[in-house]
């Protein structure tokens, strides 16, 4: 049996993505400090590149950043772990029953009409400074959107591929792991990409609103202390946290995926 394996890149293209990523990197702190040197803006306004990984070390030697970069990581895995969760469980019986759609879905579009940043002080207020807060804002912001796609992905399942299964006398269990799961996966995990980058908008928000600790906190640190290249370290942070998530969804869809590969001609 001929099988076809999916084709791997070439690593002359891997090469070219490096040097094209390496280049864009490049032109962005080129263009960075040339705004720098033309506007004359004082460091607490606009620090220059330099001053930024000056200060990115010194948070790293005085341990400040690893610290807060940890909080702020455990408060993002655990708002999407269970976010997700709860929004996969909640999505797949939405799907299932038109009735319950009917009756919860004005109220899940509601929740998405009101700003996050509106509700967070009031989580706050209500559940205290502490993770939890943090964790169940991480959480709110993922629901929608992996919720949407996961009601989405098992409604676009065939009718027939339905029909097939229950001719072969399947069960609800072999029907739910052998067509539902992966039929709706690769719209299931597009959604999960997304909410993996607004996790981390969402316990942000959180630890800007209160808190003492986590990269928020260093936010309003530097903020408060007019210390713009600790503001900066801090949101480079998050930005490589929200990649590094992003990552890890990616590498996920492509092995769960890759059977969409070999079918591939």
């Amino acid at each position: 049996m001929d099988i076809n394996l999916p084709k791997k890149l070439p690593t002359s293209a891997y090469r070219g993505r490096f040097w094209l990523g390496l280049g864009s990197l490049l032109a962005g702190l080129s263009c960075w400090q040339l705004t720098v040197s033309i506007s004359r803006l004082p460091a607490f306004i606009l620090p220059a590149p330099l001053d930024v990984w000056l200060r990115l070390l010194s948070a790293i030697t005085d341990g400040s950043l690893l610290t807060n970069s940890v909080v702020t990581l455990t408060e993002v895995l655990l708002g999407l772990l269970s976010g997700v969760t709860f929004a996969t469980v909640l999505g797949y019986l939405l799907a299932k029953s038109r009735k319950l759609d009917r009756v919860l879905s004005p109220y899940l579009v509601a929740s998405q009409a009101v700003p996050l940043v509106a509700i967070a002080p009031l989580l706050i207020i209500w559940f205290g400074p502490g993770m939890f807060s943090k964790v169940l804002i991480c959480a709110l912001i993922v629901l929608f959107p992996v919720l949407v796609n996961t009601v989405v992905g098992v409604r676009a399942v065939p009718r027939a591929l339905y029909d097939l299964m229950n001719s072969l006398h399947a069960t609800r269990r072999q029907i739910l792991f052998k067509l539902e799961i992966p039929a709706a996966l690769p719209i299931f995990l597009g959604g999960l990409r997304i909410g993996a980058t607004l996790s981390v908008i969402g316990a942000v928000v959180g630890e800007l609103v209160g808190a003492d600790s986590g990269l928020g906190f260093l936010i309003n640190v530097g903020r408060g202390q007019y210390d713009t290249a600790l503001v900066f370290v801090a949101i480079l942070t998050l930005i490589l946290l929200a990649l590094f998530l992003y990552g890890i969804v990616a590498f996920i869809e492509s092995r769960a995926l890759r059977w969409q590969e070999w079918n591939k001609d």
